[in-house]
């Protein structure tokens, strides 16, 4: 390690003196030759001094000087990482006037550039014409396109890409065998994809080549894992990287103490801390966050506040994600008041919110009443230069309407309309909702209608809200027919709106489409809430004792609910035992 440290000092050393000599060189208007400008150029273009280097160049024109193939590439390497692509491929003109053939670094900074402005269409026709160049891609040319394709959502793409690249069978016919920085963008492209499966089919090729995985590998990998919820694969590879000598760094135990903490494991995610310094890798920002995250979750706001308080005593510095954590917290627990104390420490410390650290405050607010403080906020929020989202409004408008605030809200969102502002379907929900609630069915109602003529299609939660809205004003054929409207769309009733549905016929004794209810929550497995249940049984009792008669189709309605409780609801067993009996006596044959 001591060997390492001197020969990168020496490198760096040896740069800076090359550095100096040659800028003394050109201040005495002496000539030398162009690889020593080169050597210049390459070494400011890694310490990131772009500018520095086109200014240099310009000189190196006035020297008399002929930039070769090099140069050139440097220049275009420097444009790219200052985000002047025009400038580069400008650059490229000069290089064939010049009678150079560009190689495949001239090209591979052409594509990053380009795919650092998320142009990958352009870089992907730019590689397949590097044989019109008289150029073949290599390792780095192939590895950079596949990263812009990943990072742009075409995983797919580049997966293709890879596979000719190993395999030789695309357009240039030449293996370019990849490497670990290769596999490992692949690999992670895959599995944030959720392609997880095929990223562990490249993991074991990877290691039947002989191509040693690495931290970046597994921790990609684990990631894939976690995210599919699978946490014995992810738990089995953790493992497995340090059984074959692979250090797993901070990045690697935040992926899973993430996932812990998702799933309430805070001991578990605990012990993984302590191990992690055990091993002498010092918790960063986001280990923290994630771990004060977790203990919210699970209710533990003193941990959370105490881990946040000794964050910067281990030397962490706190930063907004750290305190939209903790306010978040605090307002789930109804203690807005700490939130906002939170809030005022982090302006005092220079830590600007962001829309995240407002939108939870607006809703913790108007969760405790305190309409007229979000308001303000609202107010010192747009003071404070950040503007507000859909979420932002959203709150506004479920708050308002929750508060009684109905015509405030109405107001809000019908100016939203009209500067064209872009509400989403939680929006309408939210004043949907608000309106059901005072007796405002026929507006609610229009507002649900015109779903359709903005854009937008109504979900589980809008049919949910507009069905009891109906079912609670006594128009019940309106909301089954809105029921029936919504399994045609293909959508999915939940357990809500069948025990709201339920309620209602209930509530006007239509004991036959309770029974067509009750069929239906039997074919898609949804179990009635046990109170409502309870008043089912009583209700087919009512009607069987009501009409004894032999073949009435009450009496036989009768008897299919009996027989649909019995298999749902093993609970009310004894109850529906009674019912069963007494089809029986009553003539009723079971089946």
């Amino acid at each position: 390690m001591m060997n390492i440290g001197w020969c990168f000092a020496a490198t760096v050393l040896r740069s800076l003196i090359i550095c100096v000599m040659l800028v003394l060189v050109i201040s005495s208007g002496e000539v030398c030759p162009v690889s020593s400008f080169n050597i210049l150029f390459g070494c400011l273009a890694k310490n990131k001094h772009y500018d520095t280097v086109l200014s240099l160049f310009k000189r190196l024109n006035s020297t008399g000087l002929f930039p070769n193939l090099c140069t050139y590439s440097i220049l275009i390497n420097c444009f790219c990482k200052m985000g002047r692509v025009s400038h580069s491929f400008v650059v490229l003109g000069r290089i064939l006037r010049s009678c150079f053939t560009p190689n495949a670094v001239t090209f591979t900074s052409l594509i990053k550039g380009l795919c650092a402005e998320s142009r990958i269409v352009e870089a992907a026709a730019l590689f397949t014409k590097l044989r019109v160049f008289g150029c073949e891609p290599d390792v780095f040319t192939y590895t950079t396109l596949i990263n812009g394709l990943c990072r742009t959502g075409h995983t797919i793409v580049a997966l293709n890409l890879f596979e000719e690249m190993a395999n030789g069978n695309g357009e240039f016919g030449v293996v370019c065998e990849p490497n670990t920085v290769t596999y490992n963008t692949i690999t992670d492209g895959l599995c944030k994809e959720g392609f997880v499966d095929k990223a562990k089919e490249l993991f074991l090729q990877m290691k039947g080549k002989n191509i040693n995985p690495d931290a970046v590998t597994y921790t990609s990998l684990i990631r894939g894992f976690c995210y599919a919820n699978d946490w014995n694969k992810a738990k089995h590879l953790f493992i497995e990287m340090m059984d074959q000598g692979v250090q797993p760094d901070v990045v690697t135990f935040n992926v899973i103490m993430d996932e812990l903490c998702k799933n309430g494991k805070m001991e578990e995610a605990s012990r993984l801390l302590e191990l992690m310094i055990l091993r002498g890798l010092n918790p960063n920002t986001s280990t923290y966050n994630t771990l004060i995250d977790g203990y919210c979750l699970s209710g533990k706001i003193d941990r959370a506040r105490e881990l946040f308080v000794s964050m910067e005593s281990n030397g962490c510095m706190h930063d907004v994600v750290s305190y939209n954590t903790l306010i978040n917290g605090y307002c789930k627990t109804k203690d807005v008041e700490e939130s906002l104390n939170l809030y005022s420490e982090m302006l005092s410390k220079g830590i600007r919110p962001t829309v995240v650290t407002y939108n939870t405050l607006f809703h913790g607010l108007f969760e405790i009443h305190q309409v007229e403080h979000a308001l303000k906020l609202f107010d010192e929020m747009q003071h404070n230069y950040v503007a507000a989202d859909t979420v932002t409004y959203n709150n506004f408008i479920d708050g308002l309407c929750k508060n009684g605030y109905i015509v405030e809200a109405v107001e809000l969102f019908r100016t939203l309309r009209i500067l064209k502002y872009e509400l989403n379907i939680v929006s309408y929900n939210c004043l949907i909702d608000g309106l059901c609630k005072i007796g405002k069915l026929e507006t609610a109602w229009e507002l649900f209608s015109s779903l359709p003529h903005v854009g937008l299609m109504a979900n589980v939660v809008t049919y949910n809200i507009m069905i009891h809205g109906l079912c609670n004003d006594g128009q019940m054929d309106k909301a089954r027919g809105l029921f029936l409207d919504m399994e045609a769309k293909g959508l999915e009733p939940n357990f809500v709106i069948f025990n709201t549905l339920m309620l209602g016929f209930i509530r006007n004794n239509e004991t036959s489409k309770v029974i067509e209810l009750l069929h239906r929550m039997d074919k898609r497995n949804v179990m009635p809430d046990a109170s409502i249940l309870s008043i089912v049984v009583d209700l087919l009792c009512v009607s069987s004792a009501l009409k004894p008669d032999l073949g009435n189709p009450i009496l036989i309605t009768t008897c299919e609910g009996v027989l649909c409780i019995v298999g749902m609801f093993p609970g009310r067993v004894n109850r529906a035992k009674e019912l069963f009996v007494s089809m029986e006596s009553m003539g009723c044959k079971h089946t």
